[in-house]
């Protein structure tokens, strides 16, 4: 297993995403390639489906990195579980200040004071978000019980702020390199809805991008909901390695295998 590098550090600098070396490493990366990006849907995405059974076809929702696009967290989809349809969403805003294709869930402003956030984008992508999930659950008729989010940096935000602010809306998130959302606590309405959510929390300890500090004020937050967390710190910059991805894939497949929703679980 590679070790995966999915810094935005690469493209703030405005060059490409540095996961050009993981597509080489992978054997079969040209057939996850070929898979058609679809445009029918509020959102753009790039799918795969299921390698090995077909009931309830439980979906796993990749929601990639500002300046990003669908193919990044794609990269992903050899190594998790062969159970899943895998969806890799386009964030719906556009970014033209970089030389490739890339989008972003809420604009950025860098600034003397720090980074501030496009509130009013950051709140229409959760709507937009929520509904595009809808969309897929009908189109592909998966189980709305069995919707897995994984998200990386402002992708694990949109995946906490939504499956947070629209309970039953997911099975299980991952969160990666991320933050949580000031105003994402207010907009929970009935917090006995989310009694047993299962959230996984992976952030590095060398992350300059989004400082541990951000990790540790999410579990904090977390932990007066009753959620099922489980947190995890690594050493490593914003990125995923591959001591992570080992741990989030693991939890991932535990997490199909315990999901009742689901009326047959491959073994």
């Amino acid at each position: 297993m590679p070790r995966l590098r999915l810094t935005l550090e690469a493209l703030i600098d405005k060059s490409s995403a540095n996961i050009a070396p993981l597509k080489s490493e992978i054997n079969d990366w040209k057939n996850w390639k070929k898979m058609t990006i679809r445009t029918t849907t509020s959102l753009a995405y790039r799918f795969a489906q299921p390698k090995t059974g077909d009931v309830g076809k439980p979906l796993l929702l990749l929601l990639h990195g500002y300046g990003s696009n669908e193919d990044d967290l794609f990269s992903l989809a050899p190594y998790l579980d062969e159970r899943f349809l895998i969806i890799s969403a386009r964030a719906p805003v556009a970014l033209t200040s970089f030389s490739f294709a890339s989008f972003a869930w809420f604009s950025l402003g860098f600034t003397p004071q720090g980074v501030i956030i496009d509130e009013q984008e950051a709140e229409s992508s959760r709507l937009a978000l929520h509904e595009f999930i809808k969309e897929v659950v009908e189109l592909y008729h998966i189980d709305p019980g069995a919707v897995y989010l994984l998200g990386f940096s402002q992708g694990a935000m949109m995946g906490l702020s939504v499956a947070l602010t629209f309970p039953g809306t997911a099975a299980a998130v991952v969160a990666m390199s991320g933050r949580l959302f000031p105003q994402t606590l207010a907009q929970i309405t009935d917090r006995e809805a989310l009694s047993g959510l299962p959230i996984f929390i992976s952030h590095g300890t060398r992350d300059t991008l989004l400082p541990i500090h951000h990790a540790r004020d999410a579990r904090s937050k977390l932990s007066e909901l009753p959620v099922d967390l489980t947190y995890h710190e690594y050493r490593m910059g914003h990125e995923i390695n591959e001591q992570s991805l080992r741990d989030i894939t693991g939890w991932l497949t535990r997490q199909l295998n315990s999901n009742r929703s689901l009326s047959v679980v491959s073994e």
